[in-house]
This record gives structure tokens, sequence and C-alpha cells, in this order.
């Protein structure tokens, strides 16, 4: 365990560092095309044990809006820009500082927002006894998540 523990943080820190031009390019990026709010979007999720903390993404959506936490494809709220950073999932990149921190681990379960994880009874709260992961079976299963359409 203390291995992996290692290699993720090692590899986050090796990949901040390799990546670095890139992260400093798509914040720009966002600052020209979105200048209206914050370049990295935060939010509370559920990790290892239950515990609450911050995860970072770059963000890819309007500020002011007042949808739910789950979007979909073609939504107005998601920027052009937005659009494309959730294609290549590079929005996905300032996760590597959640790795970094310990939060979360490359490969895990998604990490959860609040209100979920309080609904999982039985076997399927062992759930939480893993690291959450930037991927995992659900971000495979799901690669598209945006394109899935809700009832």
């Amino acid at each position: 365990m203390y291995i992996k523990i290692l290699f993720d943080r090692l590899i986050s820190f090796l990949g901040l560092l390799f990546l670095f031009p890139l992260l400093l390019i798509v914040a720009v990026l966002i600052k020209i095309f979105m200048p209206n709010g914050p370049i990295i979007f935060k939010q509370k999720r559920i990790g290892q044990f239950g515990n609450i903390f911050i995860m970072y993404k770059f963000r890819t959506m309007n500020v002011n809006h007042s949808g739910s936490s789950v979007s979909i494809k073609g939504e107005s709220r998601i920027t052009p820009l937005g659009e494309k950073l959730r294609k290549y999932k590079i929005d996905e990149l300032p996760g590597l500082w959640n790795i970094l921190k310990g939060d979360m681990s490359f490969v895990g379960p998604r990490p959860d927002v609040p209100g979920f994880a309080d609904k999982l009874i039985g076997n399927d709260r062992k759930i939480l006894e893993m690291k959450p992961g930037l991927t995992g079976p659900a971000s495979l299963k799901y690669a598209n998540e945006e394109e899935i359409k809700f009832l």
C-alpha cells in the first residue's frame, strides 16, 4: 500500500512539473475566453472513509448558472472552450494536485458529491474505504458522461 501511495505522489508531482506549460496555457485561455470567474473550479467531494475534500478542475462552465451538479452535452452553461477541455479530459488535470496532497489516487472509485455517499447501505459502503481516483471503472464506463440522456 505504501508503494501505491509513493507511486501516486511521485507521478503526480512529475506530472504537474512536466505538464506545467500546458496547465499555464489552459489557465490563460480560460481567463481570455471565460473572463468572468475563477480558472479553477472547486467542489466538495467525498473521499476515503467519507471524509470531505475539495476537488480541483479547470472551470468549463459559465459561473452564474442554476443547473444541477450533473451536466450534459450541449448545455448552454458549458462554454465552447469548456467543451474542448472536457472532450480531451484536460479539465481533470488539476486533480493531480489532489493526488499529490493525498486526497485522491490515480485509480479508484469516482468521488461523489456530498449527499450521494450518505445513501449507501450495507456492502455498498465499502467503497468509502478506498481512496477516490482520478480515473477508475466509472470514468471508463461513462467516459462520455455528458452525452448520457437523463429521463
